[in-house]
């Protein structure tokens, strides 16, 4: 049950169902037409890969189920945005969550679905999601060419040019962790060699740092002792942060970015995760289209994910 009672104000009328499924977690809320999470019906289960299918779908049911019984006697469900890590199928409404390999092309949309029927579902990757929300309320506002990202147990992304989302075919563009990084030769559990998301993010930095002599296993711990100035640590956050910087200068150099937006859990391991990216987007001293990109924390608060799905229903004009 929500732990505290759910507004109720003509403010609510219009509230979207948020669904946020990522490889350490899946959370739903209800969230307004201004971009905020209402109090009280924020819920959240794990999710994994040592999850069964079974036990992924009941995490999706609980919190979606908790959510929905926490909708204000006095507000509409206009709609549902799911935010899925990827890869997605957008068309049809399936996702297959690199880190849930027990879910390949699985009916998301349409198990979602199951529990609001009549109530448009949009289903998209959770990177295009985190972009639109940084467009709409977060550190994008006013930028008409976004990335957004997530750092955290992967490395997702989305795309927002000419004020607009870019999906692809698939729904999968802007899937930044699966570019590959000059110079790591760190395998990817997607068949490729230096993907960002094999180097940068949160489990595969600990687990570099690991293999250097690091006592620590979690990205907590090593943000305390990068701060602490352990040599291995900083070493680690370095590496990361030069990868990041890497895959934005090349995003830059293919579509003319303004500005990038990182959140998730391991962008806060140290404010300097950000510095050491934009010092390797630096070195492209020629390409003054590259080097003009902003790379700036997220806007938002943790409730950024949630947001972004969100905007799948509220900021439908948006999408392409």
């Amino acid at each position: 049950m929500p732990t505290t009672a759910p507004q109720s104000t003509a403010a609510t009328t219009g509230l979207a169902l948020a669904v946020d499924l990522g490889g350490t977690k899946v959370e739903a809320a209800l969230v307004t037409d201004e971009g905020t999470v209402l109090p009280g019906t924020r819920f959240r289960s794990p999710t994994g890969p040592q999850r069964t299918s079974d036990e992924l779908q009941a995490a999706v049911d609980e919190v979606v189920t908790a959510a929905l019984a926490a909708l204000p006697a006095d507000a509409m469900l206009v709609g549902v945005g799911v935010g899925s890590a990827g890869p997605v199928d957008e068309e049809h409404g399936l996702v297959s969550p690199l880190n849930m390999p027990v879910w390949r092309d699985y009916p998301l949309r349409e198990r979602v679905a199951a529990h609001v029927p009549g109530v448009p579902v949009t289903l998209r990757m959770d990177g295009l999601a985190i972009t639109l929300a940084e467009h709409w309320v977060g550190a994008a506002q006013g930028s008409e060419h976004v990335m957004g990202m997530i750092v955290s147990t992967g490395v997702g992304g989305g795309l927002i040019l000419h004020g607009r989302t870019v999906s692809g075919p698939t729904g999968n563009a802007g899937h930044i962790g699966h570019v590959e990084c000059g110079g790591f030769d760190d395998p990817c559990a997607c068949g490729g060699t230096g993907c960002l998301e094999a180097i940068a993010s949160g489990p595969k930095t600990v687990a570099w740092a690991r293999r250097q002599g690091f006592a620590g296993t979690t990205g907590e711990e090593l943000s305390a002792a990068y701060a602490a100035g352990d040599e291995i640590a900083v070493a680690a956050v370095k590496r990361s942060g030069r990868a990041l910087g890497q895959a934005i200068a090349a995003a830059t150099s293919l579509v003319d970015l303004e500005v990038v937006a990182i959140g998730g859990g391991f962008s806060h391991v140290t404010p300097d995760l950000f510095e050491y990216a934009r010092q390797a987007v630096a070195e492209r001293v020629e390409f003054g289209f590259v080097t003009k990109v902003r790379i700036v924390p997220t806007g938002l608060s943790q409730d950024g994910p949630l947001i972004g799905a969100a905007a799948l229903v509220h900021r439908a004009d948006v999408l392409r």
